[in-house]
């Protein structure tokens, strides 16, 4: 998962840094371990065939080595990622396993298909480690070492082959939608068909839990149908997130004082409403920016105010009655578009939430904060 975002105090527990980013554990980390160890007793207790507190100690290593698998998956996403120029933000484990935030996109297919396919081949590598281990009898049948070993290398195949399955959020999907995005020479139609067949890994994952069960005759627990049923709930939440996520990327890519911004023009604020209102309809604009003696954008004409003003007394009253104060820095340099646009959008907006766009100090638009949401979320 990757986005420009602005550095952000970390929701969590920092336990360390690499790679020049925090290490995070989330607050429903602890929640992962709790549940995951008690349903590991009984996989632990198989086996070992030991009981009490030992068969929950051997549980609880099954999910740390879990979760150090899933760190060391995320961290070959940061490290291949920094390599290529994509710095990390953060590694964060989570209640789901984790994931690795970006301070940018990838810049190319390449870079977004390496940095994701390394992720689950690392887990694919620890499994066949263990694999190789028991295959040459390190470890005793049943001891506890044979059982971590055997953990490690069901949990981390299981883990790299799921994330390469073809669909976002996972891994897989990342890789599709750099081969859609190579071929297309877009990002955003790789990121919406890989977001489709990740819809569709989700709906297959469900039914796939609760029919392959019958057709084989096996029965099914209700904790296995409620696993498949969150497995299934988190996949297309992401693979959702991913396609709104882009359709908001190509909007902000599509920003410009053209598409957010009203039409103005400046007048002196001496100048009376009538003759504000001559010079904005001779120059097709919508709005009127009053300025100050030195030709700062100092103020913008209410248009409710204004209207209520009488037609007999538009000539008689200053643009300055019917406007509302500017503070200074209100202002955005209207050759800006897409991120860099709102950027300082962000800047001014949070001097006041309707800034004047400039072009080499000429007034060319009023920009209305609402209406750049609502042009990002359409």
């Amino acid at each position: 998962m990757s986005s420009a975002k602005p550095v952000r105090r970390p929701s969590g527990w920092v336990v360390g840094h690499v790679a020049g980013a925090p290490v995070v554990l989330a607050p429903s980390w602890l929640v992962a371990v709790v549940v995951l160890t008690a349903l590991s007793v009984p996989t632990a207790r198989a086996l070992t065939g030991l009981e009490g507190t030992a068969v929950l100690v051997v549980a609880f290593v099954f999910v740390i080595l879990l979760f150090a698998s899933v760190f060391l998956h995320e961290l070959a996403h940061g490290l291949v990622a920094r390599a290529r120029g994509q710095q990390p933000r953060e590694f964060v484990l989570t209640l789901w396993g984790g994931h690795t935030a970006f301070g940018g996109a990838a810049p190319t297919p390449a870079t977004n298909a390496l940095v994701a396919v390394v992720g689950p081949l690392v887990n694919l590598a620890i499994a066949g480690t263990f694999a190789l281990l028991l295959a040459v009898d390190v470890a005793p049948r049943h001891s506890v070492t044979w059982a971590v070993l055997w953990s490690g290398a069901l949990t981390n195949g299981f883990v790299g082959l799921f994330n390469l399955l073809p669909g976002l959020p996972l891994d897989g999907g990342r890789v599709l939608e750099a081969l859609v995005w190579a071929v297309s020479k877009d990002r955003y139609t790789g990121t919406i068909a890989a977001a489709w067949v990740g819809r569709g890994v989700a709906v297959v994952t469900f039914l796939g839990a609760l029919l392959v069960p019958r057709l084989l005759d096996v029965g099914t627990s209700m904790v296995d149908a409620l696993w498949a049923a969150l497995i299934a709930a988190f996949l297309w939440t992401g693979a959702s997130g991913a396609m709104r996520g882009a359709r908001a990327q190509r909007n902000i890519e599509g920003v410009s004082v053209g598409t957010v911004g009203r039409p103005a023009v400046g007048v002196g604020n001496a100048d009376s409403l009538a003759h504000a209102g001559a010079v904005a309809a001779a120059a097709g604009a919508r709005e009127v920016v009053v300025l100050a003696p030195d030709g700062r954008p100092a103020a913008y004409v209410d248009s409710a105010a204004a209207a209520s003003v009488p037609a007999h007394a538009a000539g008689t009253t200053l643009v300055g009655q019917v406007a509302i104060t500017l503070p200074v820095g209100a202002t955005v340099d209207g050759r800006l578009v897409g991120e860099a646009l709102l950027h300082d959008l962000q800047r001014a907006t949070r001097l006041s939430p309707v800034v004047v766009a400039l072009v080499d100090g000429r007034v060319v638009g009023l920009v209305h904060a609402t209406d750049v949401v609502a042009a990002i979320r359409a």
